[in-house]
């Protein structure tokens, strides 16, 4: 399916923070990109279970795709093992030849500050990525503690920031609304 129209030019943006809502706000856009006809494109490297945008992009299949590149585990306090980071690069891969074919008009790197973080995926990569996209191809970054080198490399940095959360009185997430 080719979109309706193509941008003239595609921007970076960073949407970055402590607070909720970083990959809500890609998808928003994801979804205001779709109306218009535009086809997208979103890697997540860490988030791996059933969610309620894998659920929507099936509904919207000719225009929106989700990939997962990892094994849904969260890296925390430890180095990632030889099967994530043989997943990671093989899913950069695929997110290379997807920006370089050019057929996405949007593509949202979901987690990305977290992936390169761990060692998943190096900044060069990133950098290299965003400088060697097609012209029409706009990028969203999301993830806490974005490196200062994709926030300079950004055209539009957006950062949330937590006031209060449910989680710090003891609530779960909730399906529908955190995932």
């Amino acid at each position: 399916m080719v979109a309706d129209y193509r941008l003239d030019f595609g921007l970076v943006q960073v949407y970055t923070g402590d607070g909720k809502g970083k990959t809500t706000a890609a998808l928003g856009q994801a979804l205001r990109a779709v109306g218009r006809g535009l086809r997208v494109y979103m890697a997540q490297f860490i988030k791996g279970q059933e969610s309620g945008e894998h659920l929507a992009a099936q509904r919207l299949c000719s225009y929106l795709t989700i990939s997962q590149l990892g094994t849904g585990e969260f890296i925390i306090n430890r180095e990632p093992t030889e099967e994530e980071l043989a997943l990671a690069q093989a899913g950069w891969s695929e997110i290379s030849q997807v920006v370089q074919r050019g057929g996405y008009d949007l593509v949202i790197l979901d987690e990305i500050s977290h992936a390169v973080k761990v060692g998943l995926i190096t900044i060069e990569q990133v950098l290299g990525l965003i400088s060697k996209r097609p012209k029409h191809v706009e990028m969203i970054l999301t993830g806490r503690d974005m490196q200062a080198e994709l926030i300079a490399a950004a055209d539009l940095v957006t950062e949330m920031r937590c006031v209060r959360h449910p989680y710090d009185r003891g609530l779960k997430v909730r399906k529908g609304i955190e995932y």
